[in-house]
């Protein structure tokens, strides 16, 4: 990785992956990730990831201590938002343009986006109209903006108080749970009314647009939403 990188394309893919799971990590509430989630989330040992993080905090891409959660600098999350701009954009493509099944287009674009130009991805904006949010929900930044560009009110569903709700976002970290959602009909946009939370049974009953439903509470984590004022 060369210090004096002015693209994300200068960087390396393992520092590009690097960058956008630590911005990742805390982009909906969540806490900073450690060396032990990025060594979990990508498959390798602590001390790999240990050693990468020194790499990256000598580049001032991040600020690391050791037995302490990562973060980006400000140039980390100028690269890191473009990767996950580049990522949005390419899963949205798959899905308008090619098809693909929501549950299928995060792993092609984990794979794409290291080859895509920035040439490539402008074009595809242009040719989707510019969308603002990507098949589950996760905003879209405009080319020219760093960070998520907008505020909003979200709850994640399994904590969130019986009343009204739009789905807002959906993750897309477990191919598995999304068909399952889907199946279910919480899906970005969709309406949804929150009956009650049990945490005897650890279920959720909902009133879905499929009818009433009854869901385990780990599987209400994958879905943020935002309440309907009435």
């Amino acid at each position: 990785m060369s210090q004096s990188a002015s693209r994300v394309d200068d960087l390396s893919i393992v520092v590009q992956d690097y960058l956008k799971a630590i911005w990742t990590a805390t982009e909906w509430g969540g806490e900073p990730i450690t060396t032990t989630g990025l060594a979990k989330r990508f498959g390798t040992s602590n001390a790999t990831v240990s050693e990468a993080m020194h790499r990256l905090a000598d580049a001032g891409l991040v600020a690391y201590q050791p037995y302490k959660p990562v973060s980006l600098t400000a140039a980390g999350v100028t690269y890191a938002t473009q990767m996950v701009r580049r990522h949005r954009l390419l899963e949205t493509f798959l899905a308008e343009v090619l098809g693909y099944p929501w549950d299928a287009v995060h792993d092609e674009a984990e794979r794409l986006e290291h080859a895509a130009s920035d040439a490539f991805i402008e074009r595809i904006d242009a040719y989707l109209g510019h969308p603002e949010r990507d098949p589950h929900g996760d905003p879209i930044n405009p080319a020219t903006t760093t960070g998520t560009t907008e505020t909003l009110a979200a709850s994640r569903l399994d904590v969130a108080p019986p009343g009204s709700y739009r789905v807002l976002r959906v993750s897309d970290a477990n191919p598995e749970a999304l068909t399952t959602l889907e199946t279910l009909g919480l899906t970005p946009g969709s309406h949804i009314r929150i009956i009650k939370t049990d945490p005897a049974t650890a279920t959720i009953t909902l009133q879905t647009p499929t009818g009433p439903q009854q869901i385990p509470l780990d599987l209400a984590t994958n879905v943020w939403l935002q309440p309907i004022l009435t």
